[in-house]
């Protein structure tokens, strides 16, 4: 009782998208303070039945001590898009208050749902939590970009925050776990965060699962066997390099791609480097673009991105 009277307080945001007319449709909408929801009426191709979701923050960003629950249902057969017009910003923790967001999704039979947000962004000693559950069929599909950016660069900040902790878990409709994954990063475990990630400045998760999502797959391994095979082929041109504290020169990949298989699904991991953020961006915006990922998979796997 006291934790269902817990998640009412919390609740700030609910959608459900069922089938209506033969076309996916938001049958109910809520949302309060500080979260609101835009709905736009077209995005993309017409040939797209798909309702895409901007998930907005008031004063732009999630502040200290910040609890927020949203809940989401995508019924049989439809499709839901969740982004952002912009990265979430996490400010200043006051008082070690920790900033809280979670997010609870049921995704129906051979209904997508795609979840692609802008990256977060951790102000210096910001505090953030957040945890991403996810029930679904045998046969949903299911795209999860998660991911976040150094900090303020403009501002000299750099890995500066205090902890970020990610949870995504999904769940099968008979409660088995499918997929359960936590990326920590807390300044007073592992020290100086910074000296850990270096000059990288991404760090993120795509996950792509799901049939209607098979061209994608392929897509994605062919992209990561010629990212590496290029790396391999030309490696200086691929690595940066930087003296260490014995004065010698170290190299390191400037974006280094792993790729696993198992069962029906993916496991990717690229590491980016920092010095060339434009690129970050278009290597993660190349897996889940926001329109035409969407597309692809109306006309599976697991991709995982993390920088270390």
């Amino acid at each position: 009782m006291g934790n269902e009277q817990e998640d009412k307080e919390m609740e700030m945001g609910s959608i459900v998208v069922e089938k209506v007319g033969g076309r996916s449709s938001v049958v109910h909408c809520f949302s309060r303070y500080p979260v609101k929801f835009i709905i736009p009426k077209k995005v993309g191709s017409s040939r797209t039945d798909a309702v895409w979701v901007y998930a907005l923050n008031y004063g732009g960003g999630i502040v200290s001590g910040d609890q927020i629950l949203c809940k989401f249902s995508v019924g049989d057969c439809c499709t839901m898009v969740l982004t952002t017009q912009g990265s979430t910003k996490v400010y200043k923790s006051v008082g070690s208050k920790c900033s809280k967001q979670l997010l609870e999704a049921r995704v129906g039979s051979n209904a997508l749902l795609a979840i692609i947000p802008d990256p977060v962004t951790c102000f210096s000693t910001a505090r953030y939590y957040q945890k991403q559950v996810f029930n679904v069929s045998s046969n949903s599909n299911l795209v999860i970009v998660d991911w976040i950016t150094s900090g303020r660069h403009e501002s000299g900040e750099k890995w500066d925050f205090d902890l970020y902790r990610s949870i995504n878990n999904i769940f099968l409709e008979d409660g088995e776990p499918l997929f359960l994954d936590t990326m920590s990063l807390e300044k007073e475990k592992i020290g100086c965060i910074h000296e850990l990630v270096q000059d990288y400045q991404v760090i993120a998760m795509i996950l792509l699962l799901g049939p209607k999502l098979q061209f994608v797959q392929n897509l994605v391994q062919d992209k990561v066997k010629g990212i590496m095979s290029e790396q391999l082929q030309h490696p200086s041109g691929a690595l940066s390099h930087k003296r260490n504290e014995a004065g010698y020169f170290i190299s390191k990949p400037s974006l280094m791609a792993s790729c696993s298989v198992f069962g029906t699904k993916i496991a990717v991991i690229l590491n980016l480097d920092g010095t060339a953020m434009i690129s970050n961006y278009n290597i993660i915006l190349w897996a889940s673009s926001r329109v035409e990922i969407i597309e692809l998979a109306l006309s599976s796997c697991l991709l995982r991105t993390i920088v270390f």
